[in-house]
């Protein structure tokens, strides 16, 4: 019958669209590209030290990845991996930490199966992708499992006087099997310098995990044969029986001598702000820093805050007189008594008008360059502000400025002032510890006032004029030492002499946009130095590293996924679903003339 849409018609019809549907949609199907499993391998070799520490694997770990890189006709490519990522050699692997993630990541641009030869003693192993991962082949040798006792980490001052008492907090543990079923076993730690024997104790290990103990050197650890400056402490522990590992049993600690101290902070009564203040003195100034504090009011009692040991008034008279920096907080009506030569930081927090009182940003002074950064509108208030008579004082000049409640007219908090060729500081804000106790920027603009207050009055550091620092006097095996620039101006490169053993060489420390540089040393225990600079002191590459100790395999073995990398086909690349459309609507076109429909 004529004139009728039949079946077929629609079957077309909708044949047609449907083609012409996907076509405009051009979805992409997966695939793995042809040829891809015929690419070279890529073999990613763990360099830790992990591999050469006691029962590892490395000779037959080397073995298993040129074996590898031989797979499927040759041509595989053997990287290296651990702190970084590096090339194929076969030298014993020497990295302190073991990263796999930046390896996967590297060869996630590869064409080709990827391969993991390792112990399975991964620090990063939360950090892998799981996609990335699932396509390695992962073969795990793990190292036997052994009794290790080492020394973790080493906590004391960094500048002391010949006289001073030093305090270091010494964490040690065990792992692994433990020494016998008759419980914790003994060790002793030995404190030594050079070849001189300091002190020993004797210490009980625990069965796992990690302990501390707080060891006190007598006053003067330090004969007065060895001139004043830098020194490195061996805090070694001894006599654990079963120690497995003898590489992580001992540590550095670096630590400058001086004569006697460059500044004494005197604290009567003492309180927050003197405690706060002691601390981060001694961190910025990068000088001895010794506290005495007088609990009472009486004029008598003073003690040395490092220990509370009483301390005598003439021998409180006879620190402030070879002083470079008198720092003295409290009530001045029982500080006045000790006359000072050198410059001295007046801090009274005693009868001050309490409320919020809010610093304003700073007034042009010497100091204004380094507190540009601050930012002041963020900062906790002080608690009270002393009054600050400046009359009749033409030298006084004003660096910062406090508001009672951010109204009313600004008062001075600190004031700097020059009499006789000896510079004076004094503030007069109580309460600024609680920059330092929130944190943070808070933190870091209160280290910056007493950074900048310490410099200024102690003319630039004591003269030292260092343009580079160690971050870390001391790092473990297989790390770099870290430097930042500290001079003015952007950083540039400097060029650095160290000596060990009676040999010299000299590395040039190429600064980052940041600051920062790294130094790659073999262990030891060098005394560095610039040609053309006053940079001196000693840093030491220690042979301990976490690396040593045993540690169960965190990454399982496994045969890994396709090789080749994942190509996308979108629909429009098919030709066959044109052909399709075009046929589709052509017939129906034809069979509708043919039964005379429009």
């Amino acid at each position: 019958m004529r004139g009728r849409v039949t079946a077929g018609l629609a079957v077309l019809r909708t044949t047609g669209l449907g083609a012409l549907v996907l076509l405009l949609w051009n979805p992409t199907t997966a695939r793995f590209a042809a040829g891809e499993k015929a690419a070279p391998p890529l073999v990613l070799l763990d360099a830790s030290l992990s591999m050469a520490g006691h029962g590892g694997r490395w000779r037959e770990a080397l073995d298993t990845a040129r074996a590898l890189a031989k797979v499927g006709g040759g041509g595989g490519v053997i990287w290296r991996f651990g702190s970084q990522v590096r090339a194929y050699d076969s030298v014993p692997p020497g990295d302190g930490v073991t990263r796999l993630a930046p390896a996967l990541a590297a060869a996630a641009g590869r064409e080709g199966p990827v391969a993991v030869v390792t112990d399975g003693a991964i620090s990063d192993v939360a950090d892998l992708p799981s996609d990335l991962l699932a396509r390695a082949h992962v073969i795990v040798l793990p190292r036997p499992a052994f009794f290790d006792a080492f020394i973790s980490d080493i906590v004391g001052p960094r500048r002391v006087g010949a006289g001073d008492t030093v305090r270091l907090k010494v964490s040690y543990g065990t792992t692994g099997k433990t020494v016998g079923e008759g419980g914790r076993g003994k060790g002793t730690l030995l404190v030594s310098l050079g070849n001189r024997r300091l002190m020993s104790r004797v210490v009980s290990l625990p069965d796992s995990g990690i302990l501390s103990t707080e060891i006190t050197l007598p006053p003067s650890p330090f004969p007065g044969s060895l001139r004043a400056g830098w020194q490195a402490l061996e805090v070694r522990l001894e006599g654990v029986a079963g120690d497995s590992e003898p590489r992580d049993d001992a540590r550095w600690f670096v630590l400058e001598v001086s004569p006697q101290p460059s500044v004494v902070l005197l604290a009567a009564p003492p309180d927050w702000d003197s405690r706060f203040l002691a601390r981060t003195l001694s961190d910025v100034a990068r000088v001895p820093v010794r506290t005495l504090v007088q609990p009472g009011t009486d004029g008598s009692g003073w003690r040395d805050a490092a220990g509370l040991t009483p301390v005598s008034a003439a021998d409180v008279a006879r620190a402030v007189a070879g002083a470079r920096l008198v720092v003295r907080v409290g009530d001045p009506a029982l500080l006045d008594r000790f006359p000072t030569k050198g410059a001295v930081l007046t801090w009274p927090t005693q009868r001050g008008q309490d409320g919020d009182w809010y610093v304003q940003p700073p007034e042009p002074s010497p100091l204004a360059a380094a507190l540009a950064g601050v930012a002041w509108d963020s900062l906790p208030p002080a608690a009270a502000v002393a009054d600050l008579a400046l009359a009749g004082d033409s030298s006084a000049v004003v660096v910062l400025t406090a508001r009672l409640a951010r109204r009313g007219a600004a008062r001075p908090v600190i004031v700097l002032s020059q009499v006789g060729g000896a510079r004076r500081a004094t503030v007069v804000a109580s309460g600024l510890f609680r920059w330092a106790f929130r944190g943070g920027a808070s933190a870091e603009a209160y280290r910056a006032v007493v950074a900048a207050l310490a410099d200024w009055l102690l003319v630039g550091g004591e003269g030292r004029g260092e343009r580079f620092l160690p971050v870390t006097y001391e790092t473990p095996n297989g790390l770099p030492l870290v430097w930042r620039w500290a001079g003015s101006g952007a950083p540039r490169d400097a060029v650095v002499t160290l000596t060990a053993g009676g040999v010299a060489r000299t590395d040039t420390l190429r600064f980052d946009a940041t600051g920062r540089a790294e130094l790659s040393l073999p262990p030891g225990v060098y005394a560095y130095g610039a040609a053309s600079g006053a940079e001196r002191g000693i840093v030491a590459v220690e042979t301990y590293s976490d690396e040593w100790r045993p540690a169960a395999p965190r990454m399982r073995a496994q045969p890994g996924g396709v090789a080749g990398r994942p190509a996308g086909t979108a629909l429009r690349d098919r030709w066959w679903l044109f052909v399709i459309a075009i046929a589709a609507f052509a017939t129906e076109w034809a069979w509708r003339r043919r039964q005379g429909l429009p």
